[in-house]
């Protein structure tokens, strides 16, 4: 069996991993280390949690023994798709290289630009960073990357999920390739990543350890199909789905990390469990930086027991103990279900992974896990049903107000008008009746108009050639001064007119 001791590693590397407790190199261990420290290319191929930031970590502190940093140019690159794990990797740089002489600094979001422009300035032999990060300072004039002599990409498809690809070719494009040499890992190989390795790296070392996208087999799986009794209700179900599970597990669960697809549904459920008297938390990439340092510190402490997370936590990040995953949401891809579930079951120890689907819209999804994982994963029942468990009730709206239950179903337009028209019925009944007697005395209101009218004396010739003056709202006019009559008519008022007065402007010619 080959020991680290076998690898010609440094002798000051060599201490550092044995006072870290380690003797025998995982597979992507003993794979990858000989051809980087012969100074070839290596592409890495293996899931998450075999070990893969060691294979690059420790070969990168023996080429570095020699040679000193200079200012903002960096000797080695470690680019890491979030955070997170970022600060992972600088922490293994920590333990491994204790008794050597190097520095290292961590560009991650979140932090001030002013610290980190520090320790550039003073060099740095290896610079950990997020992409975004090392192009701010790249574009602010604080750093040169062309004497990077190690460079390493770690959890390459996962950069390619995030949308990293296009920064990644720049960053490539400011090193120089006659001096790089390239350390490249990636758990899956899809199309893209596969142009990129063609591109940048030179008749590399391949190392695959496992068949890609392969679960454990000290992962007990399970999935629970229910179907919400009513639409408006599946999300407060689903969630008392998830607590039923939590209670049947019950002393066999230490701690857990609970995956949802949407960052607002990571915010929802963690309150919800947090109501119920669960201990909980959220992290997810909206939240500050420090926020989710102490919420991740506390996890890997044991003093918090419920990780809820987006998949921003779904890889590399390295919390050996964890007893059960929980993916409340099925994974919209089916590689992220296995490195969700890679979260428990880590060195060889027994792990306990359930899944909850809604019928049917998690079908398609579920088929796509269970084709590439190549078996079927086993239909669990509701606890509760079948463990004697009571199952939880539906959950108030953990959004509504305290004090306030679920809200109701909206009410449709369609059925509020078809009240308004009822209440108005009988209201227009008698308006109805009041019209058809006022066509029927017409008649006798016309002839008493005309029998007026011929008791009337005839007007003056000057009283004829004077126009009608129309009355103000003042006066009682035929304009409302009320709110909302305005340029409304009475019905009982006649229409008002020019008359047989006609301005003098319409009468001129334009032509």
């Amino acid at each position: 069996m080959t020991k680290f001791s076998d690898l010609k590693l440094d002798p000051k590397v060599l201490k550092a991993v044995e006072e870290a407790g380690y003797e025998t190199p995982t597979p992507i261990q003993e794979g990858a280390i000989p051809p980087a420290l012969e100074g070839r290319d290596v592409l890495g191929i293996a899931q998450t949690g075999t070990g893969k930031t060691a294979s690059f970590t420790l070969p990168m502190i023996t080429l570095l023994k020699r040679g000193r940093a200079r200012a903002m140019m960096p000797r080695s690159l470690v680019l890491c798709p979030t955070r997170e794990l970022a600060a992972q990797v600088a922490e293994n740089f920590d333990t491994y290289a204790r008794h050597t002489k190097l520095t290292k600094a961590l560009l991650i979001g979140g932090v001030s630009f002013g610290e980190q422009d520090k320790l550039i300035g003073r060099g740095v032999d290896v610079l950990i960073a997020t992409p975004g990060r090392l192009l701010d300072h790249f574009e602010r004039g604080k750093l040169i990357l062309a004497d990077v002599k190690v460079m390493v990409v770690d959890e390459a498809d996962r950069m390619l999920d995030m949308g990293f690809i296009p920064d990644i070719e720049r960053i490539f494009g400011l090193t120089n390739p006659l001096v790089r040499q390239t350390l490249f890992f990636s758990a899956t190989m899809p199309p893209e990543i596969e142009r990129l390795t063609r591109t940048f790296l030179t008749n590399p070392a391949r190392v695959e350890v496992a068949r890609q996208a392969t679960a454990s087999e000290t992962i007990t799986q399970g999935v629970v199909q229910f179907k919400p009794s009513r639409k408006d209700r599946a999300a407060s179900e689903k969630r008392g789905v998830l607590r039923d599970l939590i209670a049947a597990e019950g002393n066999d669960l230490r701690n857990a990390i609970i995956f949802c697809n949407r960052k607002v549904d990571v915010d929802v459920v963690a309150k919800s469990l947090k109501k119920h008297g669960l201990d909980a938390a959220a992290i997810h990439g909206d939240l500050d930086q420090s926020q989710r340092t102490r919420t991740l510190d506390a996890f890997r402490d044991g003093t918090l027991k419920f990780l809820v997370a987006s998949d921003v936590a779904a890889r590399g990040l390295d919390i050996p103990n964890v007893s059960h995953v929980f993916n409340f949401d099925v994974p919209g891809h089916a590689e992220d279900y296995v490195h969700r579930i890679g979260r428990t079951g880590r060195a060889g120890r027994e792990g306990r992974a359930f899944t909850i689907a809604t019928t049917p819209g998690d079908d398609k999804a579920l088929d796509a896990i269970e084709q590439m994982i190549g078996r079927d994963v086993p239909r669990v029942d509701r606890p509760g049903r079948a463990d004697g468990v009571k199952p939880a009730p539906p959950e108030a709206d953990v959004d509504a107000p305290e004090g306030k239950a679920e809200a109701r179903p909206a009410r449709s337009r369609r059925s509020r008008s078809r009240k308004k028209a009822d209440a108005a019925a009988p209201a227009a009944a008698p308006a109805e009746e009041a019209t058809a007697a006022a066509v029927e005395g017409a008649p006798a209101a016309e002839s008493a108009t005309v029998e007026a009218d011929r008791a009337e004396p005839e007007p003056s010739e000057a009283e004829r050639a004077e126009p009608p003056r129309p009355q103000s709202p003042a006066s009682g006019g035929r304009r409302s001064s009320s709110r909302g009559g305005r340029g409304r008519r009475s019905d009982d008022e006649p229409v008002v007119g020019m008359g047989d007065h006609v301005p003098d402007f319409l009468l001129r010619s334009f032509a």
